[in-house]
């Protein structure tokens, strides 16, 4: 009786565990179906590619918009060439001769789109067959990278504001105030080699960061939205510098046209190659500020704090940290960015202050930044492209008679494209999937 194991026991073979009861039992089914699924292979790698790629990601979505843009373009250059218009009126006699003549205007207006922007291959074989070309073949990437130089600090002075929560609308006045104090020490002071540049780099920063930080200020204390203030800004750093050109001891004696005194040859930046290539130290300069600002917003502590407050400013508010300070750091140093590419257009390729010395390189960089997704290794390639585009404008526009504005379309049409991924989406019939946090990014500015 003493070695009767008690009933129900869980060491006898015949009885269950207690509690066996409440867990589910494996049926023959249940496990052949386990069974199966665990032999089933997946879909091959390259599908798997195939349909990541078609999918509405970021850089999808972005190459598409370039696609989109190109083809509505290229409807717009046929509607503009009077020639091709002309040989509709008869399409449907002849429909060979209105597509024969449209594909000729396309092609050659994109054809020298390529050749202004990138390289002429005629210049580069010419080159190869031992003809002194090289200048030639160089100097549409040479104009690209000096057009793409000041965008990227614009570029860079709004991505930064959106990543704290902030529109700054004021790029262009920042520049222009960068540009103009620079101006002042580039011709008012007489110094070495070297060391003039480097004051006169820094004078237009500083000169960027007061006014960025006037529409900081202003936040921070008193909750002024940055876009009425920095639009009104603007404004006033226009007139100023209009101002600024024909007072005396400003103005060129030698000119009578509203033009300040040329700037040292030792403030200006140097070229970076020989010959008539325009392109200079900014490029490296714009360079080494994305990878600054990438360290600031990844590595630094400042950088954390600004993300956070422009994530949610209540929650940071509540970790401790302080929201206004933020904010008026933000601005100031997307001021002092927005500075330096006014600087670098007025030592780069003005040499002296005019009314229109800062183009509309503020205005640019917005949407530098939209096209960039505020990142800043994304503005830096958004501008590469907004330069390619102007550089290639010019060629267009020389060569082809295709209206330069042709090109503003185009750069509006790729933000607008790329601003709705939903519209790409639908066009092309993507798949879900990851567009990037754009329209989140500029909620949080507003």
């Amino acid at each position: 009786m003493l070695d009767q194991e008690p009933e129900g026991s869980a060491s006898s073979p015949d009885k269950e565990p207690a509690g066996a009861e409440h867990f589910p039992k494996e049926t023959a089914a249940t496990a052949l179906r386990t069974t199966d699924a665990a032999e089933v292979p997946g879909p091959p790698a390259g599908n798997r590619f195939i349909a990541a790629l078609w999918s509405a990601n970021t850089v999808t979505v972005t190459v598409l918009s370039l696609v989109l843009a190109m083809v509505i373009g290229g409807v717009l250059i046929c509607l503009s060439d009077p020639d091709v218009t002309a040989t509709y009126g008869y399409f449907f006699a002849a429909p060979g001769d209105a597509l024969s003549a449209s594909w000729s205007a396309i092609s050659e207006a994109y054809a020298n789109l390529f050749k202004g922007a990138i390289v002429d291959p005629a210049a580069v074989s010419g080159w190869l067959n031992g003809e002194n070309t090289i200048w030639l073949a160089l100097y549409p990437l040479s104009e690209t990278l000096t057009y793409t130089a000041p965008l990227v600090f614009t570029g860079l002075a709004v991505a930064l504001a959106f990543r704290g929560g902030l529109f700054n609308i004021g790029a262009q006045g920042q520049a222009i105030m960068g540009a103009a104090v620079a101006g002042l020490v580039g011709f008012g002071l007489h110094l070495p080699p070297g060391l003039h540049v480097i004051l006169v780099l820094i004078a237009g920063a500083l000169g960027g960061a007061v006014y960025g930080f006037v529409p900081g200020i202003l936040k921070a204390r008193t909750g002024a939205h940055e876009v009425i203030t920095t639009i009104m800004l603007n404004y006033i750093a226009l007139y100023f510098l209009s101002w600024l050109i024909v007072q005396d001891g400003v103005q060129d004696p030698n000119r009578s046209d509203a033009i300040s005194k040329p700037v040292d040859s030792t403030g200006l930046l140097p070229k970076l190659a020989g010959g008539d290539l325009r392109v200079h130290l900014g490029i490296l300069l714009s360079v080494g500020a994305v990878v600054a600002v990438a360290w600031l917003l990844n590595r630094a502590t400042f950088g954390l704090e600004l993300r956070a407050v422009g994530l949610n400013p209540d929650a940071a508010r509540t970790a401790g940290m302080s929201v206004a300070a933020t904010y008026t750091g933000t601005m100031v140093i997307a001021g002092a960015l927005a500075g330096l590419g006014g600087t670098t257009v007025l030592l780069g390729t003005a040499g002296a202050l005019t009314g229109s010395v800062a183009g509309n390189i503020g205005f640019d960089g917005i949407t530098v930044a939209l096209l960039g997704r505020g990142k800043p290794w994304g503005v830096l390639l958004a501008a590469l492209l907004f330069g390619a585009l102007r550089a290639g404008g010019n060629r267009m526009q020389s060569f082809s008679g295709i209206p330069v504005d042709l090109v503003d379309v185009l750069t509006a049409l790729i933000v607008l494209f790329i601003a709705a991924p939903a519209l790409v989406r639908s066009v092309f019939r993507l798949r879900a999937g990851r567009t990037g946090r754009l329209e989140t990014t500029v909620a949080k500015g507003w």
